[in-house]
């Protein structure tokens, strides 16, 4: 549940007492701002509990001017701190805050306002992980339908039942296939238009209409010419809806997806899978990829990135898809090939030696995941796969750019740039005095900053050392005190041939 006024004044801990405004109490807190300020309304976007002792309200505040900013804010309420500046709330700002309809809570003096916001914050956590489950379970509820006998029909019944909302299934012409209930027909005149704007224009994935009769979503299938979902209701849509919506397309997808049209869709077909697996983990498309394709890597698997020529990248994902036991499962994603593969298995190695015959292709390979965790696995890989397209080297694993392979994270010639305009300085001194500026930073850092060693390997004494750190310093107009800065340093240092 939502984090509320009511919640928060039913939290005995608290001891909040509502001042005036206790019929507004389950207005919901998006979270909850402090200020001492005579006009915080621009500091605020609405939805927030705004704490205040009262100290910027003094002798001479227009406190329905203060109020009424307030409620132009949309603010859920003001809480009022009583014991310090004011021994009471203030009578005219009570007097406002009734007149214009704002909640106002008086907090005791024992109660830290910091305790408010560890409540709301508390409550907020909680719902966004409430609505995290509740998408994981629909999904999975959503996926057991799909595997049940009229696939279609059971996806919508559940996904109706899911978001209390009517559903319909409508073929490419528009006219409807499926409804739930079988009333959710009478609804489909109101969408005529936006019906056919989709139709017209393919490249619309999701349309959200809202009116009078609530809020209705519209998305078209992923398999061309077959149609779209609408689902409705009286209440707006929230974002973990939204991604069941889109759950229930990707499978109705994949259901609409017969024989015959699975040769010419299979890369459209494995590219949703992929998505849903992304998005919500493996558990949820492994029912679906074993009735389709076959099972699923078991956990942990490996991701791998594919970037490069889309031919080469094509005959990569055919060597992915030969059978094995357990197969891998590849599919394309955006400009790379991404297939998740067991970690027991020779799949990686198979794929290095096939790039090594296309130059310009780029393998990378994620550390091990489990199945709550592709995703990771998937930005792990793409990372690699960059790398490994700008160095040549055709594969990269992600563990290897712990090391000196962050400098393949670079451009070549935007990393010359940097070191040479970071060091430039450092340089011309080095050049007109003949000191070694350079040289002694370049050991300093090697040696994290001690002086004695460096200066040992140096053959210097430490306070020439410590000497010419300052001259650093005085040249570059930076601390050495600073982690980012040494960082700086050391990259450009990298980059920089050792004379």
């Amino acid at each position: 549940m939502p984090a509320t006024l009511r919640s928060l004044v039913e939290d005995r801990a608290l001891g909040l007492r509502p001042a005036c405004g206790a019929e507004l109490l389950d207005r919901a807190v998006s979270w909850v701002h402090i200020s001492e300020l005579p006009d915080p309304a621009a500091y605020l976007d609405g939805g927030e509990l705004l704490l205040t002792t009262g100290i910027g309200l003094g002798e001479g505040t227009d406190h329905a001017a203060f109020v009424r900013k307030l409620v132009d804010r949309d603010v859920a309420g003001l809480g009022f701190g009583t014991g310090l500046s004011h021994a009471a709330v203030p009578a005219a700002l009570l007097a406002a805050a009734h007149a214009l309809g704002l909640p106002l809570l008086e907090i005791p003096e024992r109660t830290p306002f910091i305790a408010i916001s560890k409540a709301v914050s508390a409550a907020l956590a909680a719902d966004a992980y409430a609505e995290v489950v509740r998408s994981d379970e629909a999904q999975r509820a959503l996926t057991a339908a799909a595997l049940e006998p009229d696939g279609p029909v059971r996806v919508l019944h559940r996904l109706a039942q899911r978001l209390h909302a009517w559903v319909l299934l409508l073929d490419a012409s528009g006219a409807p296939v499926h409804a739930v209930p079988g009333t959710a027909g009478e609804q489909l005149p109101d969408l005529t238009a936006e019906v056919e704007r989709i139709r017209r224009h393919r490249g619309r994935t999701s349309v959200t209409v809202t009116g009078r009769g609530g809020q209705v979503v519209l998305q078209p299938l992923r398999v061309q010419g077959r149609g779209l979902l609408a689902a409705g209701r009286a209440r707006g849509f929230a974002p973990a809806d939204m991604q069941i919506i889109g759950s229930a397309v990707s499978l109705l997808t994949l259901l609409h997806a017969g024989p015959s049209t699975l040769d010419a869709g299979g890369r459209a077909l494995r590219t949703a899978l992929l998505r849903m697996a992304l998005a919500g983990g493996t558990d949820a498309v492994r029912p679906i990829v074993a009735a389709l394709t076959g099972p699923l890597p078991a956990a942990p698997l490996r991701v791998v990135a594919v970037t490069g020529r889309a031919d080469a990248r094509r005959e990569l994902l055919g060597v992915l898809t030969v059978a094995e036991q357990p197969a891998p499962f590849a599919a394309e994603l955006d400009d790379a090939v991404v297939a998740l593969v067991d970690t027991e298995t020779d799949s990686v190695a198979r794929l290095a030696a096939v790039a090594a015959q296309h130059p310009g292709v780029a393998v990378g390979v994620s550390e091990p995941v489990g199945d709550d965790a592709v995703e990771r696995g998937h930005r792990q890989a793409r990372r690699a796969a960059e790398a490994a397209l700008r160095s040549g080297c055709g594969v990269r694993h992600f563990a290897d750019l712990a090391g000196t392979a962050l400098l393949d994270l670079v451009r070549p010639a935007e990393a010359a740039a940097f070191a040479e305009a970071l060091l430039a300085p450092l340089a011309r001194h080095d050049a007109r005095h003949g000191g070694q500026l350079v040289a002694s930073l370049r050991e300093w850092l090697a040696h994290h900053g001690q002086w004695e060693p460096a200066a040992d390997r140096l053959g210097v004494h430490r306070h020439t050392l410590r000497k010419r750190m300052r001259r650093v310093e005085a040249l570059t107009g930076r601390t050495l005190d600073s982690p980012g800065f040494r960082a700086e340093l050391w990259l450009a240092l990298q980059l920089t041939p050792d004379p």
